[in-house]
This record gives structure tokens, sequence and C-alpha cells, in this order.
């Protein structure tokens, strides 16, 4: 049996606002552009039909005075293979979703039905906006050569060919698309479960950004999606452990609601990520095995929050109920509608027989849209249980496995499985289980961010880091474990066997920090074994640090 819409609605975007399906995160950054230049709402385009590969050609042909020299075969390869983002690339049914996001007004060109964001742009809108700041440096970096007022472009001297190319190309084409902010679809800035993750974001994509006078555009741009889908891939995470948990005890922890406070603050948080990664990459090996452990409880909990989403998006329409039909309960006075954790406090005694009534017309409506309930519903109907938990495991029965089927693709697309970047590995072709990695790209960003810090002025600069600081650092700060055992989420201490693997994994990690330039054995001495940042910055460069 299909459910009924008023049964079927599955998000609450007190939770998240990513509609569980595979994301691409150029796609994301694109829609999230859109967003940045209308202050958190997306962009209303009007334009005559879907752009193609000979569109984008031809508006280059046709504009000799920028493009001096191009041809039509060339620039077809150029324009397919370093400025487009396509959809199913190299198959019959290719087609383009829009230019690569390296400056804020390729937006405009986005094939909106081939460039879906599902809502991942205005969940890392919204996490950003705790950190106006932040949002301020992201604009500065990707729109820094517009005027804000006039929309006027003027390309610096230090502009790369890529991102030059697509300024011109959003140059000869101003005016003949029109952008506007959606306002059919305002704002609704629910607060955070946990601010923590919010937080560790801001962080990140400003420190990150204050490299942009040292690296290439290009470069900069990818780390930006690929600590994007981490920061995500982390959230998610942690929702999908602290969702349960604050469903089962009707309440959230108050220092996550406050956000939690000092230089330790992301240890603090009870719901924070234990994760163990495998830096070797070689499935099968003792940490291998480790990691898939680590990868299998975290994967293993997702049918446990596709059952405490159902009940808070339930609880939610609840209160709607209550609200307006029996005008028995009232809005916050900043804003019309519930966040997550306030629709949890009608778990208590004190609405039982409201909630008993309604949830109890909810199951005879499931009912009563089946002629002959399966014997698994008839089950549940006999179980004796509240209106509101019968309800509920009737949704499992009936959505469970589609919602778990989609979240898992989800968490795979934003833990970039198998690509740059990634924090899951799973062997292709085979049934092979899923690990927890690090790979060579995450860690140079990670390292990138880590050697970047305060000092006594507040100001940023770059310094050296043993490594056991910096494997610290991934503990303590993102909850990646690489030395150790985490001490929850599946682990309870390392045995003999455990202690040869972690020792393997930890060489596996020197190696790696040796091959990608960051680290050179000086002596055999453990306080000489340093990590060299690639970059050497002042505590007058770039931008100002989040405190």
């Amino acid at each position: 049996m299909a459910l009924t819409s008023v049964h079927s609605k599955f998000h609450h975007p007190g939770v998240s606002r990513v509609d569980y399906k595979t994301l691409h995160m150029d796609r994301v950054l694109t829609a999230f552009l859109a967003r940045l230049w209308h202050r958190g709402l997306p962009s209303k385009l009007s334009r005559a039909g879907d752009l193609t590969v000979d569109d984008f050609v031809d508006l280059f042909l046709a504009n000799p005075d920028v493009f001096e020299g191009f041809d039509r075969d060339t620039t077809t390869r150029w324009v397919n293979t370093h400025l487009m983002d396509l959809v199913n690339r190299g198959r019959g049914n290719e087609a383009v979703a829009g230019p690569r996001p390296l400056h804020g007004f390729t937006y405009r060109f986005r094939n909106s039905r081939k460039s879906r964001p599902y809502g991942a742009d205005e969940q890392l809108y919204e996490m950003l906006a705790e950190t106006p700041s932040a949002l301020q440096e992201l604009r500065s970096f990707f729109f820094s050569d517009v005027d804000r007022t006039t929309g006027a472009i003027k390309p610096g001297p230090d502009t790369d060919v890529e991102t030059q190319a697509l300024l011109h190309l959003v140059s000869k084409a101003y005016g003949k698309v029109e952008d506007r902010p959606d306002t059919s679809k305002p704002r609704r800035p629910y607060p955070l479960l946990c601010r923590e993750p919010a937080r560790l974001l801001a962080e990140d994509v400003m420190r990150l950004l204050y490299h942009q006078e040292h690296m290439p555009r290009t470069v900069l741009v990818e780390y930006l999606k690929i600590l994007f889908a981490f920061h995500l891939a982390l959230y998610h995470l942690r929702m999908i452990k602290l969702l349960p948990r604050a469903v089962a005890a009707g309440a959230v922890d108050t220092s996550c609601a406050g956000g939690h406070k000092g230089a330790d603050a992301a240890h603090q948080c009870p719901y924070r990520v234990h994760l163990f990664v495998d830096v070797e990459g070689v499935p099968g090996i003792p940490a291998a095995l480790l990691a898939e452990h680590s990868a299998g409880v975290w994967y293993g909990r997702i049918q446990r929050f596709v059952k405490a989403t159902f009940e808070v998006k339930k609880l939610d329409e609840f209160a709607e109920h209550l609200m307006t039909k029996r005008r028995k309960l009232t809005a916050p006075q900043d804003r019309p509608y519930f966040s997550a954790a306030e629709v949890l406090t009608l778990l208590g005694k004190g609405y039982k027989s409201e909630r008993d009534n309604f949830f109890d017309q909810r199951v005879n409506g499931v009912l009563d849209d089946e002629t002959d309930p399966p014997a698994e519903v008839r089950q549940i109907a006999d179980l004796g249980l509240s209106p509101f938990d019968e309800y509920i495991e009737m949704l499992l029965h009936y959505k469970g496995r589609y919602h778990r089927g989609y979240i898992v693709d989800c968490l795979d697309s934003l833990l970039l499985k198998n690509r740059p970047g990634a924090l899951l590995a799973q062997p292709r072709g085979t049934r092979g289980e899923r690990r927890f990695v690090l790979d060579a790209r995450l860690l140079e960003i990670l390292l990138q961010i880590s050697l970047l810090r305060p000092g006594p002025d507040g100001n940023l600069s770059t310094s050296p880091m043993r490594i056991d600081e910096f494997l610290a650092v991934l503990r303590e700060r993102y909850g990646l474990y690489v030395d150790q055992l985490p001490d929850s989420d599946g682990f309870t201490g390392a045995d003999l066997d455990d202690q040869a693997a972690l020792r393997a994994n930890s060489t596996a990690f020197t190696h790696r920090l040796r091959e990608i330039g960051y680290y050179q054995d000086m002596s055999d001495a453990y306080l000489t074994q340093t990590i060299t940042p690639r970059y050497s910055m002042g505590t007058t460069a770039g931008a100002e640090v989040v405190r």
C-alpha cells in the first residue's frame, strides 16, 4: 500500500533540511552560491530552455573580443573537461548540470532540473549563518570581482584561466538572464539541536579561506567542496546518534542547545562522533577490519534514526494540530513554527489524552486505507502499544526500509565514498563492507586547517606541529581515531591484536604524511618528528579567525 500524503511526510527541517538522496557537491555548492548572493534565499531564474555544451561554446565563439583565438573543436573539449559539471558524463543521455562553481555567478547558468542540491545548500547556509562572519568571508571570496550594488564584474589580474572564462561568460550574458531571490520560499532558521557542528564548520571554513592568497582558486574551491561534504557528513552522523536518544529522553541535552563552551568544546558534546579510520587503505588487514566495524556500528544506527525522525515529524504535526485546531498550544514568540527540541516536550504526560486521540485517528486512517492489512500490520495492532507508538511502527513497516536506503545513499555521497577526499571506502564490484578511511586529499585539508593556529594576539599564523599533537587534534576536534580505538561507538578497548593493528595504522599515517610532503625524517628523536606547513603565513595575512 502507498501511504497517503498525510502519513508519508518524513522530514523535519529542524533535524536536517537535506532530502536524503545521492548528493553531488558541485551542484550543492552551485545552489549554495545562489543563497550566498540572495542572503539565504534560493534564486529564481528566467531563461528560455536548458543550456547545452554547444550553447556555451557558441557564446565563447560569438565574443572574439575577449575569447580571441578560440576554435570550435578545442573549445568544445575544454568546456567539456574543465568548465562543465555534466550529468551522465560519457553516456548517450549526457547533459549539462551547470558550470563548475568557480565563481559566485555560475549558478545563473545551471540547468535546475539537472543540478539539484536536495536541500544540502540550505543546510549549509543555515549552519554557517550561526557565524555571520563566515558567510561574509565566503561571499567576499566567491564574489570578489563583483560590485554588490551594480552587479558589474571586473576580473582581477591574478584570476586563473577557468575563472576568467566564466567571468567573461557572465559579463556577456548579463541582462539576458533574469535572476531574483525566490521570495516564495522564505527562510525558516530552526534552532539547531546541537550547535557544535555549525561552530566547527565555520571555524574550518575561515581557516581554509585564510589560504586564498597562497593557492590557486580552482584548488581552494575543490578543498571547500570536500570540507563542506566532510562537515555535512559529521553533522548527520551526530544526528543519527543524537536524535534517537533525545526522543527516548523527551528532551535534548541543554549544553548542546546552548552551545558547548571553552577550548575543548568539541570534546564536551555527549553526541560527538567517534570513527576509527583505516589509513593504509588495504581491505582485509587488521586496521581495515577495525574500520569496517566502526562503519558498521554507525550504519547500523540508521534504522533507529529513521524511527526517531518519523517520531519528531509526527509530533510536529501534532503540535500544529494543537495550535491551529485545538487552540491549546501557542508558537514561540519569534517564529510561527516549532523546533525539533520543542515538539519533544509533547511526549510528556500533560499531553497524553490529546496525543492518544490524535494518533488514534491516524492509526484508523492507515487501517482504513488498507482493505486487507498485511499480517505484520495486524501484529502491530495486537501489541497493545500506545496510539503514537502503534502509528510509528505502522509507518516503519510501510516506509522504514525505503527511507533507510536513501539515507545510506546520501551518507555514502557525503562521505565521498571511493572518491578524492573520501572518509569512506567500499570495494567495487563486490558485496564488500564499508570502512572509514582517511584519504590523502582530506588529510591535506585538515592539515592546512590545523597547522594554522591563533597566536597570543589572537591572529593566525602557521607553525610546525608534532605528529602526536595532530593525531590528538583529529581525535578531539573531529572524532577521527588513527593510533587509538575510541572508548565508545562500538569499541570498549584494544586487546593485544588491536595494538599491533594500531601500530601499523600509525606507521601508515606517517608514510602518508611523507607522501603528501608534510613530513620528513630529520632524526629518530621523538620530539623532532614534526609536521611542516606547506604555506608560511604570518599573523597579518588573510581573514580573521572565528572565536
